[in-house]
């Protein structure tokens, strides 16, 4: 049976895309059989793996408008053992179509807990907000990972999010848990960076995982190539980290 993790946090620029992309590649080497899903109206998980979002016409729009089956939006990426559903513009709509929907919270749910039986893991990149699609999402998954980025305003809307997922817990997913707290964007040269790490890990200790993700330049340039780190350069530090985070998520829900 496979797991569902959702990869959220309302902030902008924290590494969420970067997280779900490169983890998910990175369990794809690792042997494990992954589903990514781009639940992001930006669809940069989509091109980050080099597909054309323009000729995307089965994605996660029409899977939340149960217009598709999942099996019709899965596409193969040139990454070892990941799948990809990809994501369009027109996802930007979706919130208001589904509002006045019965069950609205659950359309995500409805159209992949069967893909469970399929995959080892299944990613959801969510939006950068609170909105009814990242709902959806926390409704569907298993766990949340929360990336937060080592810089000034790091745990702002932090308390937000946890907040968010309380509720989703209380209310529409009692299942939900925190899959763990990942510090992105670390540089270690900055004393400001030691210290949100000091911090993050002085109030969620057992919440924070062990990888922490370093600055690297590869790691920024290959969604321009549509390549996930691991096909770019997998000698990088970027690589290396990803790689590292994959193999503690996959010791961690083994134990």
């Amino acid at each position: 049976m496979g797991k569902i993790i959702a990869i959220a946090n309302q902030k902008g620029g924290v590494g969420k895309t970067t997280t779900s992309v490169n983890l998910a590649a990175s369990l794809g080497v690792l042997e494990k059989k992954v589903l990514l899903i781009d639940a992001d109206p930006q669809a940069n998980a989509t091109s980050g793996l080099g597909i054309d979002v323009e000729s995307v016409e089965v994605g996660t729009y029409q899977l939340l408008e149960h217009t598709n089956k999942a099996e019709d939006a899965i596409v193969k990426t040139s990454s070892p053992n990941l799948d990809l559903i990809p994501a369009h513009i027109d996802l930007v709509a979706i919130e208001i179509e589904l509002v006045d929907k019965e069950a609205r919270e659950y359309m995500l749910k409805k159209a992949i807990s069967h893909l469970k039986d399929v995959y080892d893991y299944i990613l959801i990149d969510c939006a950068p907000s609170l909105g009814l699609l990242t709902l959806n999402a926390l409704t569907s998954a298993d766990s949340v990972i929360i990336p937060i980025q080592c810089e000034y305003f790091a745990l702002e809307g932090l308390g937000k999010l946890l907040n968010t997922i309380k509720s989703v817990q209380k209310i529409h997913n009692k299942d939900l848990d925190i899959e763990g707290l990942l510090l992105t964007m670390f540089d270690s040269r900055l004393r400001l960076s030691n210290q949100v790490v000091e911090e993050v890990q002085k109030h969620f200790s057992e919440m924070v995982f062990e990888t922490i993700i370093q600055r690297n330049v590869r790691l920024s340039e290959a969604p321009s190539y549509g390549e996930s780190i691991i096909n770019y350069d997998a000698a990088s530090k970027g690589a290396t980290n990803y790689l590292s985070l994959a193999q503690e998520l996959i010791t961690k829900n083994n134990s």
